[in-house]
């Protein structure tokens, strides 16, 4: 059986060529999936400070955004994220530079939400390079992710 007792640490140096092993992926996928699945949630533990942000104009919507600071005790793609919200209050765009992938700015996009159980979940995510000036290059897609089945207990 493999373990590895500090799984972050064991990301340095990593870029986003750099080949992993499959204790680099569980521990990438399960963080991941975590804060992806609980997130606006995730935004009230403690240790995390949030602010509001200027709006976001993306095409003909005003997306508000919120600026979000992680304590390092949290597993999570970078201390400082931002989340942008439409204004029917859900998740659009997720902004990060993901630490053990290098850094890289990147922007994860949410589509097709649906209600399970009272809660919201996008199904449909992709991320996306940025540029500079924080708006989104068309490719490549560096991740894609589909919920097709989504249960609460």
């Amino acid at each position: 059986m493999a373990e590895r007792t500090s799984p972050r640490e064991a990301f340095a140096g990593h870029g986003p060529d750099t080949p992993s092993d499959q204790l680099h992926v569980l521990y990438f996928a399960g963080y991941v999936m975590w804060n992806y699945l609980t997130a606006p949630y995730l935004l009230t533990c403690p240790g995390v400070a949030v602010e509001e942000l200027e709006p976001w104009q993306e095409g003909d919507e005003s997306w508000r955004r919120l600026r979000a600071t992680f304590s390092d005790g949290l597993a999570t793609h970078a201390r400082e994220q931002i989340f942008s919200y439409n204004t029917a209050g859900l998740l659009r765009r997720h902004d990060y530079a993901a630490d053990v992938l290098g850094g890289a700015p990147a922007a994860h996009l949410c589509e097709k939400h649906a209600t399970v159980s009272g809660l919201v979940f996008p199904t449909h995510r992709y991320v996306l390079p940025v540029q500079e000036d924080a708006r989104v290059l068309p490719e490549p897609v560096l991740v894609a992710i589909d919920l097709t089945e989504i249960s609460v207990a």
